[in-house]
């Protein structure tokens, strides 16, 4: 039996869903090369994180924004040690949930919760866009972050009158096996690797940084000219089309693994 990916080497960057993604990969008979790029651990200080759920507990947010399932999760286990799931849950039921993209959509459903809005585009300005017809001077925000988010979409509320209490709960470990990721950019270099694939930003940033650091970017941005690469969303695809990519396959509407592996497929069996 064949597959749809037969013949195909794919760089999968290492993520929360890295196992089933390359398992998806492998049954359509790709080889999946795994490779450890962002590591996400705990805050080592989860002081202001606990400060933010017990406000979000005590009813001071109207609405709260999540960014990625990941931040939810990380504030939810942050309230289970301190003895507050279920309130923490509670209050979530009691508010507007405004997600951003499925992930963060999937992770309310996990607690048998949806979103009241979920952005059409998930990026922060679909956020924004998604809000644009309300008037929400005064309206008390709470807004989970992600670590290099840098504040924008905080911002861009606050210029528009609301009261945002923005909170970022976990961290990257960016510096996560860097021999590993040189090892791959040059079997990349040398042709052993037919594709990456990236399902989130800091995978491309992590990438182009260890290439800089061990003198190999040139051979990367090389790379980036005749490797296609798959992007799960159009957040990372612009992520990439910043540095300069543009050889870029992605899902047209469903931003999830098993369409991008169809993309993926379709992509390769179309070469």
């Amino acid at each position: 039996m064949t597959g749809a990916l037969d013949g195909l080497t794919i760089l999968v960057p290492e993520s929360r869903e890295l196992d089933l993604f390359a398992q998806l990969l492998e049954a359509e008979g790709a080889a999946a090369v795994r490779c450890p790029l962002v590591q996400i651990l705990d805050l080592d200080d989860t002081t202001e994180a606990e400060a933010w759920s017990e406000r979000l507990i005590a009813g001071a947010y109207q609405d709260v924004i999540w960014l990625t399932g990941e931040g939810l999760r990380r504030l939810l286990h942050i309230a289970e040690c301190n003895g507050r799931r279920a309130e923490f849950v509670e209050a979530l039921g009691r508010g507007r949930m405004i997600t951003r993209g499925p992930k963060p959509a999937r992770a309310l459903r996990e607690l048998g919760l949806h979103p009241g809005v979920a952005a059409t585009t998930p990026t922060s300005q679909g956020v924004l866009d998604a809000l644009a017809g309300e008037d929400i001077a005064g309206r008390s925000i709470g807004v989970q972050l992600y670590p290099g988010e840098g504040g924008l979409l905080a911002a861009a509320l606050s210029d528009r009158g609301a009261v945002v209490a923005p909170v970022t709960p976990y961290r990257y470990a960016s510096r996560a096996e860097a021999e590993q990721v040189i090892e791959a950019i040059r079997m990349l270099a040398a042709g052993n690797i037919g594709m990456i694939a990236f399902t989130s930003s800091p995978q491309v940033e992590r990438l182009i940084a260890v290439a800089r650091e061990a003198a190999l970017e040139p051979q990367l941005r090389e790379i980036f000219t005749r490797v296609r690469i798959a992007a799960i969303g159009p957040v990372v695809e612009e992520t990439l089309r910043r540095h300069g990519v543009t050889n870029i396959l992605r899902p047209e509407t469903s931003f999830h693994l098993k369409p991008l592996v169809r993309a993926i497929a379709a992509a390769w069996s179309s070469r």
